[in-house]
């Protein structure tokens, strides 16, 4: 029995997490006691409840420790810490982490530059992905902004994904910047 007691003492040491206390770390006098299959136990000290969990070669868990008196659930922590992981796994796996792209142009960059910068532009918006278009400005080039719309425009043009422009073509500073997403 004591090695049971210690090897069960070393699991839910391993696997305990911050957010709930569990078997020893539970310092309330009493508590309301709910059972593995749900049922209500009702309020008894802690050590009773403990030894309860005990029988059943289960945990005592602290699932409200705020209530009056705090509420703990007889449970297999490990078992319950298990699901919990496997429904946060599979709700990472169907989330789709859109990520931005950057494609830097300039305002002198010639046709087939462009249509490079242009086809990888389509491989990220056909993968799901937002593109970042950028033309950096350089010395006199801010007197002729004129030509980085030009740009803008031929560079939309050269595109054959199906896309919305979430942002127009816009002048920061000496950037101008426009965001392309996939259309839904």
């Amino acid at each position: 029995m004591a090695v049971a007691q210690d090897l069960k003492k070393w699991r839910w040491i391993n696997i305990s997490r911050k957010e709930l206390s569990i078997n020893e770390e539970i310092r309330e006098k009493k508590v309301r006691v709910i059972g593995n299959d749900g049922e209500q136990l009702g309020i008894m000290p802690t050590g009773r409840a403990q030894e309860l969990a005990d029988q059943k070669q289960l945990d005592l868990v602290l699932i409200a420790p705020r209530g009056n008196p705090p509420v703990c659930k007889i449970m297999d922590y490990g078992k319950y810490r298990f699901e919990i992981a496997k429904k946060e796994k599979e709700i990472r796996k169907n989330q789709r982490v859109i990520d931005v792209k950057e494609i830097r142009l300039s305002a002198s960059i010639e046709e087939h530059d462009m249509a490079v910068k242009a086809r990888n532009a389509d491989k990220f918006l056909n993968a799901g992905d937002k593109v970042k278009v950028t033309i950096r400005f350089r010395g006199r080039e801010m007197a002729h902004r004129e030509i980085g719309f030009q740009v803008m425009e031929t560079f939309n043009s050269m595109l054959t994904a199906d896309i919305e422009i979430e942002r127009k073509p816009r002048l920061e500073g000496r950037s101008m910047i426009m965001v392309l997403a996939p259309k839904e």
